[in-house]
């Protein structure tokens, strides 16, 4: 099928209405992806993004490393994760264009919460339901943004940890994810977002891009998961380093930390501890 068959508005694929298997009529109401992450308007993206970019440069002084080393094109962003508004800082440091989804979060219900309903109404995530299947299915629809020249974010680690120097062992999504796709790659490590504070550096490294080529089209194996899991690990690893964990900020710094972060057993661990469950 022609690219040009499969672009929406936006200069991006509908990920709704093509499928491995053919075109598929996304617009029906017991569609899942349609009932959690709705299908959006281009500039409703573009306004989320400004406010947040905005906010992410007024509140902390943000600092960009690498940026020259984002290839042109789509891209499989994966990131290291401390704190619920890492996203917004992705966001800050990346170019306008591509538009960029974030895959993720596994929720049920994406219309619960003051933090899903504002992902879900901007257009910004790629929601997977619990277990194998809505996993394979938002890991699909993934791949079809890439193909249509959209760029994605991960959380590599799965989830939020403690640390400045610390990276959790990935998971192999963000590998499979851009594997199938067929896009590069590319660590990001965030540092100063462990404990937020007014005015407190953040920075955002951008590492060399990671092509990893599978050996049938859209059909990456385990040893090639795995290879390209352990180069971004050890990317990531090395780029955080040299950061120091940073003092705990006041309360208003605290509370906005914590405001929506997801720790293991609901409570953050003892200084020290990279967060492990």
């Amino acid at each position: 099928m022609p690219a040009a068959s499969v672009l929406g508005e936006d200069g991006l694929a509908d990920a709704g209405r093509v499928g491995r298997v053919g075109r598929v009529d996304r617009s029906r109401k017991d569609d899942p992806f349609e009932l959690q992450a709705p299908r959006r308007p281009a500039r409703w993206y573009w306004l989320a993004r400004g406010f947040l970019k905005l906010a992410a440069r007024s509140y902390s002084s943000v600092s960009v490393e690498g940026r020259e080393r984002i290839p042109e094109g789509p891209a499989l962003f994966c990131f290291t994760h401390q704190c619920w508004i890492d996203p917004m800082y992705v966001l800050a440091a990346l170019p306008r264009r591509p538009r960029v989804y974030f895959f993720g979060p596994e929720q049920t219900d994406m219309r619960r919460g003051v933090r899903n309903r504002l992902m879900r109404w901007f257009g910004l995530v790629v929601p997977f339901a619990p277990g194998a299947r809505g996993l394979l299915a938002a890991t699909q629809r993934a791949a079809e943004l890439a193909a249509g020249g959209a760029s994605l974010a991960i959380a590599g680690e799965g989830r939020i940890h403690c640390g400045e120097g610390v990276v959790l062992p990935l998971k192999e999504g963000a590998a499979y994810i851009a594997l199938r796709a067929g896009i590069p790659l590319v660590p990001i490590a965030i540092n100063g977002t462990g404990w937020l504070s007014f005015r407190r550096n953040v920075r955002i490294r951008f590492g060399e891009p990671i092509r990893g080529v599978p050996r049938l089209p859209g059909r990456p194996r385990a040893a090639e998961i795995a290879d390209l899991t352990s180069q971004a690990q050890v990317s990531l690893e090395a780029m955080v380093r040299d950061y120091p964990d940073q003092p705990q900020p006041g309360p208003a710094g605290r509370w906005l930390t914590e405001l929506f972060n997801d720790w293991p057993n609901r409570q953050r661990p003892p200084a020290g501890m990279a967060g492990h469950s």
